[in-house]
């Protein structure tokens, strides 16, 4: 992975952990359930990105990348779920 990939991901992982926190301050008095799936969605986005950019899944054979996605998108389609309708 090139210097310039490398720093542009982190950037958007450090701006989506700020974003998540401003989001789960600030809004979380008006709209409790959609900010609560917002900050779940924000959160599995920033776990593909590590684990696809810097854990280099991204790179690895597709069977271990179809493992890897389909337990991200899995694991928060259930958490969303539970989330939202419990």
């Amino acid at each position: 992975m090139t210097l310039r990939r490398t720093t542009t991901v982190y950037l958007i992982l450090a701006f989506a952990t700020i974003a998540s926190w401003f989001i789960g301050t600030e809004e979380a008095d008006s709209h409790e359930t959609l900010v609560g799936a917002v900050v779940i969605t924000i959160a599995f986005v920033k776990l593909r990105l590590v684990g696809n950019h810097f854990m280099e899944i991204g790179n690895a054979p597709t069977p271990l990348r179809a493992v890897f996605e389909t337990y991200v998108f899995g694991t928060l389609a259930v958490l969303l779920g539970l989330f939202l309708f419990m």
